[in-house]
């Protein structure tokens, strides 16, 4: 049997921009390097995880990021942000889960399950009353997991990596 760790999560600060770059970098990697060429992937990381870009994201006010950490080691993060909804998402006053990322040595050791914890608490705390999310057609084990917190199939919609148009599952929950 796999110990879970006791895990904290925080509200990440403007100082946390670096640490967001390099393990939403790195997580992103692990899950997705195996099944995308390098020249996508460098693309998708260079625009997306850069320390400016992670800054911008932390300044947006409509923006809430929450960092899982075992000790004092960021373990996962999650970023929710509020506003336009996808077609097909329904419910009141809906917010996006933009990311969530679990380092790859941390996952299925209850880390995933603390930052969705978090993130329904955060969702329902600010007066959302859905969360919805894209996820990956060939992410079979993120789709498991969002299925087990609720999460259902409402759409679909294009995730641009680099040069490659793919498509992503639209799923939502009720908080």
């Amino acid at each position: 049997m796999i110990q879970k760790p006791e895990v904290t999560i925080r509200r990440a600060k403007a100082d946390d921009a670096g640490l967001l770059a390099e393990l939403g970098a790195r997580s992103f990697s692990e899950t997705f390097a195996a099944d995308n060429t390098a020249e996508n992937m460098a693309a998708y990381l260079a625009s997306s995880f850069n320390l400016g870009q992670q800054t911008n994201e932390l300044a947006d006010p409509a923006a809430t990021f929450l960092i899982a950490e075992v000790g004092r080691v960021a373990a996962g993060y999650a970023k929710l942000h509020a506003g336009k909804s996808a077609d097909g998402v329904e419910g009141t006053n809906p917010i996006e889960l933009v990311r969530f990322y679990v380092s790859s040595e941390w996952l299925g050791r209850g880390i995933g399950e603390a930052l969705m914890r978090a993130c329904v608490d955060e969702a329902q705390r600010a007066g959302h009353g859905t969360i919805w999310l894209g996820v990956w057609e060939r992410n079979a084990r993120a789709q498991a997991f969002y299925s087990k917190w609720d999460f259902r199939a409402v759409g679909e919609h294009v995730f641009q990596l680099g040069s490659d148009p793919q498509r992503d599952i639209l799923m939502q929950r009720l908080v």
